[in-house]
């Protein structure tokens, strides 16, 4: 991904809280010629296995996740497999109107988190319970209500054939936080606060980073 020094993350929490408060990832990969390139959406989490830190580029850090083994993809997928993952944060439209000068030119302001890697496919039933369990735990703890899947667990177990299961051991990250920074600090307060003000939640949010900026 093509950063502009401008738009590269102040430090590396502003990658790890994209990726953990927007873990929808689109998974890609190299296909073969006559099918072209692979991308499926999908469910991504760290290894809570992991304790040491994340490292400033993410690397070494492993990412698991999991996809319908009836998927050509899944069929696809071979160990050891370059793989991206790309994350998709708060984004929204900037109108002209909002920097009360002319000439001026609309754009986007957006985030985005690119991970690289390589992929080791799961193929114990029992570590891919582990990666569906890690999976719930996570999302409840962040997006849920402490629902507890232990009456589900069996329910978890007759599924999983159709489960694919994988792990990501990441080789480094690109993060893209385009938030006005190209414009002067007046224009950029002015863009900030007419996001803060929108109903919508991705303005509010990408208002709020605006916001995070030095």
């Amino acid at each position: 991904m093509f950063v502009p020094d401008p738009y590269r993350e102040p430090n590396t929490t502003w990658m790890v809280d994209l990726i953990r408060r927007n873990p929808l990832a689109l998974l890609t990969t190299n296909g073969p010629a006559e099918c072209g390139p692979f991308a499926t959406h999908l469910p991504v989490i760290r290894d809570p296995g992991m304790t040491a830190e994340w490292s400033a580029d993410l690397s070494g850090s492993l990412l698991l996740g999991h996809m319908n083994s009836q998927n050509p993809h899944w069929s696809a997928l071979r160990d050891g497999n370059p793989v991206l993952l790309a994350f998709t944060g708060p984004h929204a439209y900037v109108s002209p109107t909002v920097y009360q000068k002319i000439p001026a030119a609309p754009t986007w302001n957006f985030t985005s988190v690119h991970v690289h890697g390589v992929v080791e496919k799961i193929e114990s039933e029992e570590e891919t319970l582990n990666v569906v369990r890690s999976t719930v735990r996570a999302f409840e703890e962040e997006f849920g209500t402490d629902w507890n899947m232990e009456g589900s667990v069996d329910y978890f177990r007759k599924i999983l054939p159709g489960v694919g299961a994988f792990r990501i051991t990441v080789s480094r990250a690109d993060g893209m936080f385009k938030l006005s920074q190209e414009q002067e600090p007046e224009i950029r307060d002015r863009v900030q606060q007419s996001f803060a003000q929108r109903k919508c939640s991705l303005h509010r949010e990408t208002a709020d980073l605006m916001g995070r900026l030095p």
